[in-house]
């Protein structure tokens, strides 16, 4: 992506999760009200690169909106190989299940309320990890999510409140957030960015992005009793 998004996190800390196989940037502001975890393309070697990346530059605003983020890549370097991965769902979801393990077990991140974000693909990864009986995460919100891709099962079982964020333009991820929706039982909000949003350019785009999910992750964050003082 050439639009220069900037992560300005003073206080990324790259962490190592499980058997060591997984690489996340992980930044926690003072008083956090919650956690929330995306997924990230990492570099060839495993590196996390916060440059020039709108994941990070979405993660760079709930941080300043006093929500902790981890950036983490969910495959492995060797899996990174073979395209298949890219799209298998139960191996993506079953990261971010450990990701959320990994999280409940850091003391100063353990108690606080957990939330997923994704983009395209990632963000079918996001419902169908929290689809199951385990409720820890609080709140999702996606970007352009291919949510679809977790199956209508999935999208039925989900109780944890989900946000869909789509350009107005953009006439097939509204479609697909539309349909993916009937499924859901839970709380649920489409966000469509208007063309006057997009005239601004990516830039501003994403700037209504983190406005919008930072709203979500806030209010449910708070409604699950763990708000900072």
């Amino acid at each position: 992506m050439t639009t220069p998004f900037q992560y300005r996190s003073e206080c990324a800390e790259h962490v190592i999760i499980g058997s060591g196989d997984l690489h996340g940037a992980l930044s926690v502001p003072r008083d956090a009200s919650g956690v929330v975890i995306f997924a990230y393309r990492s570099g060839k070697e495993g590196e996390i690169s916060l440059e020039n990346s709108m994941s990070a530059y979405i993660a760079d605003g709930l941080y300043r909106n006093k929500i902790a983020t981890i950036l983490v890549d969910l495959l492995t370097v060797d899996e990174r190989s073979d395209a298949y991965n890219q799209r298998d769902m139960a191996l993506l979801a079953s990261r971010f299940f450990s990701v959320t393990e990994w999280v409940t077990s850091v003391p100063h991140i353990s108690q606080l309320p957990c939330g997923y974000f994704g983009i395209g693909k990632d963000a079918g990864a996001a419902i169908l990890a929290a689809s199951g009986p385990d409720q820890r995460i609080r709140a999702i919100a996606a970007h352009n999510g291919r949510v679809d891709m977790a199956g209508p099962a999935a999208l039925s079982r989900i109780r944890a409140p989900v946000q869909l964020i789509v350009g107005s333009r953009d006439l097939s991820a509204v479609g697909i957030s539309q349909a993916s929706m009937v499924h859901m039982q839970c709380q649920k909000e489409l966000i469509t960015l208007s063309e006057a949003e997009y005239a601004h350019g990516e830039l501003a785009m994403a700037g209504q992005i983190v406005k919008h999910a930072a709203r979500w992750f806030l209010s449910h964050f708070a409604a699950a009793g763990y708000a900072s003082a």
